[in-house]
């Protein structure tokens, strides 16, 4: 029935010739979904936690939160294996694989089952955010619904950039940032006719959620800065950056796994009893830390005590600092382990949370000084901007959703003084964020838009298969013979089996062709090594770095050890021109 549909959606299409206008069509139903998606995840998340802690009350010393993270990671796991078989894809990371190497295409399952996992971890106090989860299954909703259509791979990445944009919007009823985000982190770049479907796609989703959960994860309430507060802004932005960095070694060693050598039933409950015995210690980490987040916005800073074992040490105002202190470095080490165990989440909050508390921290001790007051809410604001611009590496997202958040421009100086600052410190550490560097160390997944157009083209649609074969013993009279009769300026010298001995250049030949050749000479006498081989298997901008790196025109293709063909330099340049011509028409929508 829904093939039935597309198709008659198709030509309904094509007989109207609103080809230009459907893109814009497909990023409002697919705003809408977004938007319905992280209502659902929203409520689930809020109804789990509220039992949780309704269940915690009754127990001393919330003692049941050494067993909730442990028994949510564990429904996790088991749903990850038994019911979805682990094809979920979770992490950002997974969204860029998918644009870069797999055309835009995303398995549908990741539409629900990202917002049932990661509502039973957060839900039950794992102590990790719902914005990845959210943006995996916005983008999964764009994906399935450009498939559905036929949509080209440029469109569905438009579309998979419109879903993500609206859950992030939905979640922080922030469209502005919703579009900044989808754009500097998954598109990587700025044009006006990606821009617009955003845009639509992302007030789509806040309007949804507006009207079905008007409840908004934490308010924040600023007031204007003050230039004696100027100073103290700067000290806040090098902390974040510093805190960015270690917030992106730290997450990316513990989220590739604990107790790795265990059974992932095992590493669920370990990790899970580890992360419940630090929510013990410091229960202000349990779940995404909204709700104690919103308690030190209002000024309630005393709620730090409230389920503490060191209440009655933290009225001392400079134990409550290095309390602080610790809840800064421990949330991004509970929120590894959350997700390395095997839950499901993201690191957005707790940069978030660091980021707040990395605020509160530097406004709560100048405060103690006596030397100048600052107000703490300012810095709890801009702290979680500086946080996100230097782990996410997207200081314009971090600026406008803070700005969206508090309701005005007020603190649009102290954002961005602090959002830059935290950028500049974090870059000079990783040239890239936390979601690139991994892909491109362990993955060669690039972020720039060559390496993406590059990927587009197939190795086999450049190779080269018309050669003759030789071999190392053929006597030079007779090779001359062939070259007489042949276009080619490289051959290739093969063994009987097809595996690759040597190749023979023009550059080389010439420094013959005026030799006496005596009987004897044979092609051995003229082949060379190449300087590299090609595997079939190669992703194309590989090959291209290595033509760059080596300044060569043709190397040999190598396929299961043996040689299939060469590839040029100037063949794979007229490809690549193709695409850059094909990416440009599907691009401007309005073109068509």
């Amino acid at each position: 029935m829904l093939k039935s549909i597309s198709y008659k959606i198709a030509r309904w299409r094509l007989k109207r010739n609103t080809q230009r206008n459907f893109l814009i069509y497909c990023s409002v139903v697919v705003g809408l979904i977004g938007g319905l998606a992280a209502v659902a995840l929203k409520y689930l998340v809020h109804l789990m936690e509220e039992l949780s802690r309704n269940i915690s009350t009754h127990l001393p010393y919330h003692i049941i939160y050494v067993f909730l993270p442990a028994f949510g990671i564990l429904l996790t796991v088991a749903w990850q294996h038994l019911i979805n078989r682990d094809k979920i894809q979770k992490g950002i990371g997974n969204v860029l694989i998918n644009i870069k190497k797999n055309r835009s295409n995303i398995r549908s399952n990741n539409i629900y089952s990202h917002l049932i996992t990661s509502s039973l971890t957060v839900g039950f106090g794992g102590s990790s955010g719902l914005e990845a989860p959210i943006v995996c299954t916005g983008a999964a909703i764009g994906s399935n619904f450009g498939k559905l259509f036929n949509l080209s791979p440029y469109e569905k990445t438009v579309l998979i950039a419109a879903g993500a944009s609206a859950g992030i919007a939905a979640v922080f009823n922030s469209p502005i940032a919703g579009v900044l985000f989808a754009l500097e982190i998954l598109i990587g770049e700025i044009t006006i006719p990606t821009f617009i479907p955003l845009l639509i796609a992302s007030a789509t989703g806040v309007v949804v959620a507006k009207v079905l959960y008007s409840r908004q994860l934490f308010h924040l309430v600023t007031d204007g800065w003050v230039m004696t507060a100027l100073p103290f802004y700067v000290i806040l932005g090098l902390l974040c950056g510093w805190t960015a960095v270690y917030i992106t070694k730290v997450a990316g060693k513990l989220e590739k796994g604990i107790f790795t050598g265990q059974n992932r039933y095992i590493r669920a409950i370990g990790g899970g009893l580890i992360l419940g015995f630090i929510l013990m210690i410091f229960p202000a980490l349990f779940g995404e830390g909204y709700h104690y987040l919103q308690e030190i916005l209002n000024g309630n800073i005393d709620a730090l005590k409230e389920e503490s074992f060191f209440s009655q040490w933290l009225s001392n105002p400079w134990l409550m600092l290095l309390f602080i202190a610790a809840l800064i470095l421990m949330k991004i080490v509970a929120a590894g382990i959350t997700i390395g165990s095997g839950g499901n989440g993201g690191t957005f909050a707790p940069t978030m949370f660091t980021g707040a508390f990395l605020g509160l921290f530097v406004a709560f001790a100048v405060n103690q000084t006596g030397l100048v007051h600052l107000n703490t809410s300012n810095f709890i604001a801009v702290g979680m901007a500086g946080a996100l611009s230097g782990v996410l590496h997207a200081p314009l997202t971090s600026i406008f959703l803070i700005a969206e958040i508090t309701g005005g421009y007020v603190l649009f100086i102290p954002l961005m003084i602090v959002s830059a600052i935290s950028y500049i410190i974090s870059r000079m550490f990783s040239k890239h964020n936390m979601y690139w560097h991994d892909l491109i160390h362990e993955k060669n997944i690039h972020p720039g838009q060559d390496y993406g157009m590059l990927n587009e083209i197939t190795l086999d649609s450049i190779i080269n298969h018309d050669f003759k074969v030789i071999s190392k013993d053929m006597p030079v009279t007779d090779f001359y013979a062939i070259l007489s009769n042949s276009k080619a300026n490289i051959f290739a010298v093969l063994a009987d089996e097809g595996h690759l001995e040597g190749v023979v250049w023009m550059d080389e030949i010439r420094k013959h062709l005026f030799k006496t050749v005596q009987k004897e000479d044979t092609v051995a006498d003229i082949m060379v090594a190449p300087p590299a081989t090609i595997d079939f298997y190669e992703p194309v901008s590989g090959v291209m770095d290595l033509f760059d790196g080596l300044d060569v025109w043709q190397l040999p293709v190598v396929k299961d050890e043996k040689f299939i063909g060469f590839v040029s330099k100037s063949a794979l340049l007229n490809k690549y021109r193709e695409v850059i011509i094909s990416q440009h028409k599907q691009a401007d929508i309005f073109a068509r």
